[in-house]
């Protein structure tokens, strides 16, 4: 596999991460990864993390770096969730797991609460509005909780279960964290 991107920072900083070349797989960029983990330094230590559409594991492998008590990736394409268990065995530790399954079926399944979720599915794949109020009605995180998402457009969030706190955009990519409060 030549496709690769480098964990950026934490323990693991520089372990490469290899991913298949799958339609719609596009690892996060380490200079979206760095900003993302600025606006997460004083939260991710300790988190319990989702990293809802794994893909390269990037996002997930990231926190898991940086401090995260879990980490579970889930990703339903069996070549992809084929290299992430290969991924996640070489770093041997029970706290990262990796769940062949997809993502809104995961949610349905009412698993306890988050303190993150990374939202990144492939753009063209998947209703933003639809999994966001599935995260909101099986209440997926702890209130206070953050949500990531990555998106190819501006998303506006429901103010009644949502506080945004960042946004970028970055070419194509707009991206921002958002805490999920309850009315």
């Amino acid at each position: 596999m030549k496709q690769s991107v480098k964990i950026i920072g934490g323990k693991f900083r520089g372990k490469k991460l290899s991913f298949p070349d799958i339609d719609g797989l596009r690892p996060t960029p380490s200079r979206i990864r760095e900003t993302l983990f600025n606006w997460l330094m004083h939260s991710i230590q300790g988190a319990r993390c989702l990293d809802a559409y794994a893909g390269s594991g990037a996002l997930g492998l990231e926190a898991h770096s940086r401090g995260a008590q879990q980490v579970i990736l889930i990703e339903k394409n069996a070549i992809a969730y084929k290299q992430l268990t290969k991924l996640v065995n070489e770093f041997h530790d029970t706290t990262i797991q990796v769940i062949h399954h997809e993502a809104i079926k995961y949610l349905q399944s009412s698993p306890p609460p988050f303190d993150i979720i990374f939202l990144d599915p492939p753009f063209a794949a998947e209703d933003y509005a639809f999994i966001i109020g599935l995260i909101e009605t099986q209440q997926s995180l702890h209130p206070g909780g953050l949500l990531y998402i990555e998106s190819p457009s501006d998303i506006t969030l429901n103010p009644a279960h949502w506080l945004p706190l960042k946004s970028k955009q970055a070419g194509q990519v707009h991206y921002g964290l958002y805490q999920f409060i309850r009315p």
